[in-house]
């Protein structure tokens, strides 16, 4: 199978799923370094990436930003008509979509795609619905793992490497 478009669920995947607040009601988020420069990979090897969340916050907004992910789509109830659309304009099949996510609005989007992933830490929806399980879990790595998996199942890790190496 060949890789097209990688797609990321926020919460619970990119993060912990913890949503904290400073005193003054700022929301803070936590990324894992280590998925990030994955996802900066992909796309120097042409991968297209994007996020469908359920939440809306500027915080993914500005990381979004700084990885240069491909499409953003924030505040989604039914993420899968978001997926549809990025394939419908990238002339993609599901196939092509490889997709991590940790709760019960996923499944819709894990049921479908060629490539489906579950943070150690999802629920057993999601769990339930995807084709692997990782080891690690949301915000510690998970999105790095799934990256991982996929550049050996899609014989590009050597592609990767070349990038940094």
């Amino acid at each position: 199978m060949s890789l097209k478009l990688v797609v990321f669920d926020v919460d619970g995947c990119m993060t912990n799923g913890d949503i904290s607040y400073d005193s003054n009601g700022n929301e803070i988020k936590t990324f894992n370094v280590k998925d990030g420069l994955g996802i900066v990979t992909l796309h120097k090897m042409d991968i297209k990436t994007a996020i469908i969340t359920g939440r809306n916050s500027q915080i993914v907004a500005n990381r979004v930003k700084e990885l240069g992910i491909t499409y953003i789509y924030q505040g989604v109830k039914k993420k899968i008509e978001k997926l549809n659309e990025i394939i419908h304009k990238e002339g993609l099949k599901y196939s092509e979509v490889a997709y991590i996510g940790d709760d019960i609005n996923d499944v819709p989007v894990l049921s479908v795609v060629g490539y489906s992933f579950a943070p150690s830490d999802a629920l057993p929806y999601a769990k339930d619905a995807a084709k692997v399980v990782l080891h690690k879990s949301g915000g510690k790595g998970a999105v790095r793992e799934m990256i991982e998996i996929l550049l050996r199942e899609c014989d590009l890790k050597e592609r990767f490497v070349s990038h940094w190496v």
